[in-house]
């Protein structure tokens, strides 16, 4: 899942249980609509991006700078996840935002596709809330 600072869902995805995350990133980057300005051209890709030591490989971090993203990608080894904790808690909001949704628990459809629909209508949820407060 990919949010926005605030903690509003932006791309999601799901995939097997013993995918690694590092796999999962190029995709749902490909995958963050164009979003509208008040003025100028529509972002077709954000920013910025932080990550935790998960996305810490040379391919992801090239592939990033190719795209014009900035990326803040903790070090195996060397930082601590510490200094991403202040990032870090908008993803995990939003993962008990779709905790909440008691169809999501646990998958109970056979096809991927039902559940990446009842994903994105929880999403979809999430966001309607938010933007009526």
């Amino acid at each position: 899942m990919i949010t926005e600072r605030t903690g509003l869902p932006i791309s999601i995805g799901i995939s097997g249980a013993n995918l690694h995350d590092s796999q999962a990133l190029e995709p749902l980057v490909r995958g963050i609509p164009p979003i509208r300005s008040r003025r100028g051209p529509r972002r077709r890709r954000p920013a910025k991006l932080h990550g935790d030591k998960g996305y810490d490989y040379d391919h992801l971090r090239r592939w990033l700078r190719q795209r014009g993203i900035r990326h803040r990608i903790a070090r195996k080894g060397i930082e601590s996840s510490k200094r991403l904790g202040r990032h870090r808690w908008t993803i995990e909001r939003t993962m008990s935002w779709l905790a909440g949704c008691r169809r999501l628990h646990r998958r109970y459809e056979r096809k991927a596709i039902h559940f990446l629909a009842f994903t994105s209508i929880a999403c979809t949820l999430i966001c309607y809330r938010r933007l009526t407060k």
